[in-house]
Formats: C-alpha cells, sequence, structure tokens
C-alpha cells in the first residue's frame, strides 16, 4: 500500500518546453481511476475476503503486499521508466502495462469465488481455498499494478512541467483534484447495495449479492481506468528518452556493474547514514502516526458492519453496514478534499504546522477513542431496545458517520504537513528533497507492514472485533501529538515559505 505522495520527482526531463496545462489536465485525470479503484480496495476487500472464510485475525495478513510494494516496486518502476528507451517514451510503457495488469487483477478478484467454485471449492462450507488463493494472487497483483500505474504518472507530469515550477505545483494540485474526485465515486459506488441489478449475470451460485455488488464495483473501476488511460497514451506525446552519450559512458556502465537492485537503493540507505536529527525526530512521529491510523484503514469498514450493525460475515446485516462504512468514507473523501485547501492559512493561525499536526492527532485520537462509545451504544440498543441488528438507530448512524466525516480533517494534515516538514529540513541541511522524501517513506510503510502482521492477532488475543486495535491506534496518535510538540524542531518562516505544501493521497 502506497503512503501519501508528494511532490514530483523527476530525475531527467526530456521536454525541453512546458506542454499545455489540458495536456498535464489529461494525465492527471488517471489519478481518478486509480483512485476509484482504491477506494473499492479500501472499503470492500477486507469484508470480502472474510465472506471466502479467511477468519478476521488473519484478514490484516493479505494487506502487506502494499507497503512492500510501495516500498520496493515504485522505486524500482521510477528507476527504469527514467531510463526506458522505448520509442512509445519513457512513461506511457509503464502505464498501458499498470492499466492491464489493473483489469487482470480486478477480473480475479472478482471471480475469485467463480473460479473456485470451478476448480473444486464446496460452498456449502465456510473456507473456500481456492477461491481465497485467487484472490490473494488478484490483490497482490492490483497493489503491483496500482504501484506500476503512480509512479510513471507523476513522473509524466513533471516531464510535461519541464522544470516550470509554477507548472509543477498546477500539476500537483491537479493530480491531488482528480484523487479526491476518484475516492468519492469509488466510495460511493462501495455504498450502493443494488448496483449489480445492472449486471444481472454477476450474482452466481457461488457469488452472493456482496460479491456481485463487488463485481459490478470494479466493471466501473476498470472501465474509467481504461478510458483514460486510451486518452492519455493516444493524446499526450511522451518522447523517445535518448541518454546522453557521456553519461552513458560515465555513469551508465557504472549502473549496470552495481546492479539494478543497488543503484535503486543503494542511494537511499546512504542517505540514511547522513540524517540530521530534526529528519530522525520527524520520522520517529511519522511513524507512530501511521501506527494510529493503519488498523483504522484496514477495518473501518468492517467495524461497521460487525460493531455497529451487529451483523456477522455473510449476513445482510453486515453487509449493509459495510456499505454505510462506504458511505462514511465517501463523506470523509469530502471533508479531506476541503481541508487539503486550508492547510497552509490553518498552519499559520494555529503557530507553525508542527502545531497544526499535533493538534489534529488529538482529534485522531478522540476519534478512535469514540469508537468504543458508538460500539457500546450500538450493542445496547440491540441487548437492552428490541433493536434488529442491521438497522442501527438514526443517532448511532449519525455518530458512525460523524466518525468518519471528523477523521478527513487530520487525514489531511497527514497527507501533507510531514512532507512539507522534510522538505523544509531537508532544505536547511543541504540534504536532497527527494532522497528525504524517500526516507520519508520507509517510516511510512514500516508501520503499515507491522500493523498488517500483528492487528489481526492483537484483536484476537483482547477479545476480538476490531476494538482492541482502534484503541491501540488512540493511544499512539495521543503520543504522536505529544512527540510532534516536543520533537520537532520549530521551522523558521523564511524555511516554510520556500516549501510547497504537497498534498497526496492515501494509498
Amino acid at each position: 500500500m502506497e503512503p501519501p505522495s508528494s511532490s514530483l520527482q523527476v530525475e531527467t526531463a526530456v521536454l525541453k518546453q512546458p506542454s499545455p496545462f489540458r495536456k498535464m489536465f489529461a494525465v492527471s485525470s488517471i489519478a481518478a481511476g486509480i483512485q476509484f479503484g482504491w477506494a473499492l480496495q479500501l472499503s470492500l476487500l477486507t469484508p470480502y475476503v472474510q465472506t471466502l472464510g479467511v477468519p478476521h485475525a488473519w484478514s490484516s495478513f493479505i494487506w502487506l503486499c502494499g507497503p512492500i510494494s510501495g516500498l520496493v516496486v515504485q522505486p524500482i518502476v521510477g528507476y527504469t521508466s527514467d531510463r526506458c528507451t522505448s520509442r512509445f517514451g519513457r512513461r506511457r510503457p509503464f502505464i498501458l502495462s499498470g492499466a492491464l495488469a489493473v483489469a487482470i487483477s480486478v477480473f480475479l478478484i472478482g471471480y475469485a469465488a467463480d473460479i473456485g467454485h470451478a476448480t473444486g471449492d464446496d460452498i456449502t462450507k465456510k473456507t473456500r481455498p481456492r477461491a481465497v488463493a485467487i484472490f490473494v494472487i488478484g490483490f497482490w497483483i492490483l497493489d503491483v499494478a496500482n504501484n506500476m500505474l503512480q509512479g510513471p504518472c507523476r513522473a509524466f507530469l513533471g516531464d510535461l512541467a519541464a522544470g516550470d515550477q509554477k507548472k509543477t505545483r498546477t500539476a500537483n494540485a491537479s493530480y491531488s483534484f482528480f484523487m479526491a474526485i476518484g475516492n468519492v465515486l469509488g466510495y460511493a459506488a462501495g455504498s450502493y447495495d443494488k448496483l449489480h441489478h445492472l449486471f444481472p449475470f454477476t450474482e452466481t451460485k457461488a457469488c452472493n449479492v456482496f460479491c456481485a455488488n463487488l463485481k459490478s464495483c470494479f466493471f466501473f473501476s476498470i472501465l474509467l481506468l481504461l478510458i483514460l488511460c486510451v486518452v492519455v497514451l493516444t493524446y499526450v506525446e511522451d518522447p523517445q528518452f535518448i541518454p546522453d552519450v557521456n553519461n552513458t559512458n560515465n555513469g551508465e556502465n557504472q549502473e549496470v556493474q552495481t546492479g539494478l537492485w543497488y543503484s535503486c537503493f543503494g542511494e537511499l540507505s546512504g542517505a540514511f547514514k547522513g540524517l540530521e536529527k530534526p529528519m530522525w525526530m520527524l520520522m520517529l512521529v511519522t511513524a507512530v502516526n501511521w501506527v494510529a491510523w493503519f488498523p483504522y484503514v484496514l477495518f473501518d469498514t468492517d467495524w461497521m458492519g460487525r460493531e455497529v450493525y451487529g451483523g456477522d460475515v455473510g449476513t445482510a446485516a453486515y453487509d449493509a453496514g459495510v456499505h454505510a462504512g462506504s458511505l462514511g468514507l465517501m463523506l470523509n473523501s469530502v471533508v479531506l478534499a476541503v481541508m487539503s485547501v486550508g492547510v497552509e492559512p490553518l498552519g499559520r493561525l494555529v503557530g507553525g504546522v508542527k502545531w497544526l499536526w499535533a493538534g489534529v492527532n488529538v482529534i485522531l485520537a478522540v476519534g478512535l477513542a469514540m469508537t468504543l462509545v458508538i460500539t457500546k451504544a450500538a450493542r445496547h440498543e440491540r441487548r437492552f431496545d428490541g433493536v434488529i441488528a442491521g438497522h442501527p438507530s438514526t443517532a448511532v448512524k449519525a455518530g458512525a458517520l460523524s466518525f468518519f466525516s471528523v477523521l478527513g480533517i487530520p487525514q489531511a494534515i497527514t497527507f501533507s504537513v510531514p512532507f512539507a516538514l522534510a522538505s523544509i529540513y531537508s532544505s536547511t541541511s543541504g540534504a536532497g528533497q527527494g532522497l528525504s522524501l524517500g526516507v520519508l517513506n520507509v517510516s511510512i510503510v514500516v508501520p503499515q507492514m507491522i500493523i498488517s502482521a500483528i492487528s489481526g492477532q492483537w484483536d484476537k488475543w483482547f477479545g476480538g472485533g476490531n476494538l482492541p486495535a482502534f484503541m491501540l491506534g488512540a493511544v499512539a496518535a495521543a503520543v504522536s501529538a505529544v512527540l510532534a510538540v516536543v520533537l520537532l524542531p520549530t521551522p523558521k518562516p523564511a524555511d516554510v515559505s520556500k516549501a510547497s505544501v504537497p498534498v497526496g493521497g492515501f494509498h
């Protein structure tokens, strides 16, 4: 799973002059297709894999591929695309390959139950091992494919900007805008439980209504992505990259000798040795902050289905809760998009971006802690007030949806401020911004891998459900708020003015 994206980083621009904004706009639109799929993945796939028989305690393991691919695949794709000499250009071959890989992956995910049944799964049993295997293969391909798309698309925008800072900022803003559009559309599709009526063939003996809705959502996802990619591939020129002869003689042979892996990661590894204290402190705060965020990312819609709506996996009550959770995530995306516009003025208002980050981490801590209150209220209704599972009161639903919405505030800050601080600290120390942002990426993906590995078992140790992981997140959010104030140096106004605040999206 890829972390929030930072400013565009491009090794070499092929174009001598910046391209028209309409072409940047076209390339940026691919973000809507990518994010549409990410939204479905984040909202529906943890619940879906449990319908195939994977226990809740083990469902988080499938998410290990996201941070691994973000840490390994994206740098390799970025490195090779920078040096691609195809006659179709440097970026377009990767965009096409990524789009086709996404199409294959969502077919495997959507039809995992049918393929499993066709190859011998007994659908009367709770666990369907062949379907689970097909699903996991498709899920991991999807993560890799999205990273194949995301990096080259951003690099393509950098190529089109050709070093023009104003064009680069515009490209960043345009890309973030389409990410928000994709999020809203994806979560809206996931929240609608009758989408399968448009495709009656999706519901089969092995694939229930929830599964059929998932298939239908992915049909729209891949259709949108392929249309956008075809437009870009045919409309936007990507000149063939011809390496400089002198650079080739002096540098490329050395890269061949040292190997692709070292060329991609050797510089990043060396960057750790030269890090100054502010960057180490930023990495620590960021890592603790992502310990807070990732349980929510993994289990938000599952929490709605289990704890708020009181359903068991595979029941109508659980499915209704998952769809309501997708609606909450859509509201979250709207709040996030609005908040993103106000990051810089809010930072000035509260006395600096580190204080802003600390403040919203308090909001995150309180929000995650409130899931306990909402859960107890929902259980009390079902136990004492005669409320039927799948039909929580208006007050409980409003509380749950408010929780999702409010978390859009700290999420907007998390997707921007750490990268702005990394840019500031690297510029004041003389370190390269690209390397510093790459190092910060490590402090995001490592906690994601840890939480993916332990969160399911953590919940099991403390009685099951999702609340143990959420409470761990609440504590981590409070700790990160304190650490942000105590450990992070306050940037000078002159340094802040030099650094843009990039706004990305979570993957």
